[in-house]
This record gives C-alpha cells, structure tokens and sequence, in this order.
C-alpha cells in the first residue's frame, strides 16, 4: 500500500508542477501586458500634456503685443456677482459710442428687461426700431415696429458695408467678445485705454493706429473713449475715461454670459443640499446599514434533530450485528 501511495504521489507532483509553472507563465505575460498598455498610456497622456503645455506657452510668449494687467472685477469672485449699476452704464455707451460700428446680434431686448432697464423702457426703446417682417397673407414683405423678441439692429447691412465704411477692416460683434478674447475683461479695458504714439520706427498705414495690446501693434479702430464721451445721469459718477471703460467691460462681460449670477447662486444653492446629503449618506451608512452589512449568519442546527439521528443511527447498528 505505502509503494502505490509513493508512486501516485510521484506522478502527482509533476503534474503539478508543470500545472503551476504554466499558470505563472500566464500570469507573467498578463501581467507584462497590462504592464506595457499602462506605459503606453501614460506616455500618451503625458505627450498630450507637454503639447498642450507648449501651445499655451506659446501663445502666452507671444511677442507681437503687450498682456494686460490683471485688475480687480467685481464678478471675479466665486460668491461675487456683476454690478448691474455698472452693467445699465455699460449698455448707455455702447448705443452712444459702441453701436455706430460694432452689433449685439445675439442680445434681444427682452434681455435687457430687468437688467439695463424695466420692461416698459425696453417695449419703448424696441419700438423705436424698424424691422422687416413677412411675409403676410398676401406674400408679401413689411414693416413694423420692434417689440422685445427682436434682436437689437447691426450698424451694417452686410460684411461688405461694415468694411467699406472702415477701411477695409470689419468691426467684430461684440455680443461674446469678453469670452472669445484671451484676457477677458482684462484685455478689452486694457485695449480701450491703452492707445499711445507710435515707438521710432513703426510704420502706420493710412487709418490705423498704435495700440500695444492689440496683435501687431496697429489697429483701424481709432480710440473713441476719452473723458466725457458719455454724460451719466448720476453726477456721483465721474465720467472719466477709465470709468467709461470699464462701464462698457462690464456690460459686455454680461452679455457673454449673462446667466453667470444665476450659475453662482445655483452651485451655492448645491453645495449646501450636497453638504446635507453627504452627511445624512454618512450617518446611515456608518450607524444604520454598517450593522446589517457586518453581520454573519451561522447554521445551527436543533438539539433534538441531533438525538434523533444519533438514535436512529445505533439502532441501524444494532439491527446489522
């Protein structure tokens, strides 16, 4: 008996051996795979990082203007809002020196309801606009009186007259303006107050002027505000050229985003129900499910079924012998 043991136990181990040397090979080459598919990854991730690293660089680098400044705004903060005073000033001059070029095609004057002025004032200044509506019921084309869902009126009719009338350069809308510029806020005031001569040397074509915040150092856009381009109705308000500047930021900061105030007070709004729902989560998961997800459930079986069939059992016994 203790040879045949020794002789199945022989064959058994190599079996054995050779069963876990093959389930370590392929663990090894899983392994080693996975391994080379983390790499690749991370070397992926980490050239995508170092390109957009380069862009931004780049782009930060660039020589052919000056950066703005970083100055204070009131909507900067996460808990800050616009100033709507500001915002109601900004609009006054963008109709008194910003409109003559520059359009809002994406402002209605619905709006501005609530925000530059109440809803009568915008039903009376829409109505001062002529918009082509149609067809009617016959077929044809007319004109009528604005109301609030218009659009506020471009300068131009087309691309073509607003280059025309500028020297060949096209006055941009500045409904996103603030958004679509790197700086922001920043750069728009920097850019309207910064016009200066010329260093030694510059050539300025015909129309263009010098502005070192703008790419290239010549623009077509002559500087338009100075002190006392508009006249506020508030006489607290001095009408300087920084002020107007950053009036006319303001306003066009909101019209690039103007449901920011509403975005801030809804995050607010979530963090505090999530800061009370992550806290009743951790009270129930900590005192109240903790205990049922801890528990062990044993078997146990019944004293008598055990004497019963130990009973039972003897008797088999017995009955055999």
């Amino acid at each position: 008996m203790t040879s045949k043991f020794l002789k199945f136990a022989s064959k058994l181990l190599p079996n054995f051996a050779t069963n876990k040397n093959l389930l370590g090979a392929n663990a090894g080459r899983r392994g080693r795979g996975h391994g080379k598919l983390m790499a690749l990854g991370g070397v992926v991730t980490g050239g995508i990082g170092l390109l957009l690293y380069a862009l931004e660089s780049s782009v930060d680098a660039s020589s052919d203007c000056v950066h703005p400044p970083k100055h204070k705004w009131t909507d900067s903060g996460l808990l800050s809002a616009l100033d709507k005073e500001g915002v109601r000033r900004g609009y006054q001059v963008y109709k008194e020196v910003c409109s003559s070029c520059h359009s809002l095609q994406y402002i209605a004057y619905r709006n501005l309801v609530n925000v530059c002025m109440t809803e009568s004032e915008a039903k009376a200044e829409a109505e001062q606009i002529t918009v082509r509506d149609g067809p009617n019921d016959d077929g044809e084309y007319f004109d009528r009186p604005g109301k609030l869902s218009d659009y506020l009126p471009a300068p131009y009719e087309n691309e073509e007259a607003a280059r025309s009338a500028n020297n060949g350069a096209y006055p941009p809308d500045l409904s996103y303006i603030v958004s679509a510029r790197k700086g922001g806020e920043n750069y728009i005031f920097s850019l309207l107050t910064g016009y200066c001569e010329p260093p030694a040397g510059f050539v300025l074509q015909d129309g263009q002027y010098y502005n070192p915040y703008f790419s290239g150092g010549a623009i077509s856009m002559s500087q338009i505000i100075s002190n006392e381009s508009v006249t506020y109705a508030d006489p607290e308000i001095a009408a300087s050229a920084s002020q107007i500047a950053k009036d006319v930021c303001t306003f066009l900061k909101w019209t690039s985003e103007p449901e920011s105030d509403e975005r801030k007070k809804l995050l607010i709004k979530l963090v505090l129900m999530s800061t009370f729902l992550i806290g009743i989560s951790y009270y129930i998961k900590r005192f109240k499910w903790s205990s049922l997800k801890s528990r062990k459930i044993f078997f146990v079986p019944a004293k008598g079924n055990e004497t019963s069939e130990g009973n039972s059992n003897g008797n088999g016994n017995c009955g055999d012998h």
